[in-house]
């Protein structure tokens, strides 16, 4: 049970941080589009991100499979597809002389990952509380859920 909550630590700050940085770019292509930044340096910015994020993403979606957690490796493998996709294509990084062009289109990408990783952080949530507070005792104890409650 300590190392089904420990993994859901894991998972949680890997979510966390993904969706940090997808809130990151999002909010660097938002100022790039009211002009507070130039393309310049918002394609360095981002891009310095991109490889790290897919190789983070990618990891995540490997401990959902090497773990055999089904239902959440199922739920990963299409963001993963789309980034192999980008990857293989090279259209991964960001040009600083096409950026005004795929603005709306980037955004939109931005936008879809961050409701992706938001939703994936309410299940891991959830995953994090069923493993830390519903089922915490070990050994041969019935487990009963009226006591339980009880004891808060």
């Amino acid at each position: 049970m300590a190392w089904d909550l420990i993994y859901w630590l894991i998972c949680f700050c890997i979510d966390l941080a993904l969706f940090a940085s997808s809130l990151y770019q999002y909010v660097m292509l938002t100022d790039l589009e009211a002009d507070y930044i130039n393309p310049y340096e918002l394609s360095s910015r981002i891009n310095q991100l991109v490889v790290p994020e897919f190789v983070v993403h990618i990891v995540f979606c490997a401990l959902f499979l090497l773990t055999q957690h089904w239902f959440m490796f199922l739920i990963t493998v299409p963001i993963t597809c789309y980034i192999v996709m980008l990857f293989v294509k090279q259209q991964h990084l960001i040009d600083v002389t096409e950026v005004f062009r795929v603005l709306n289109t980037e955004k939109k990408c931005r936008l879809v990952k961050l409701g992706f990783y938001f939703s994936l952080l309410a299940i891991i949530i959830v995953r994090l509380a069923i493993s830390g507070i519903l089922f915490p005792r070990s050994g041969s104890e019935e487990f009963d859920l009226r006591a339980s409650f009880l004891e808060f």
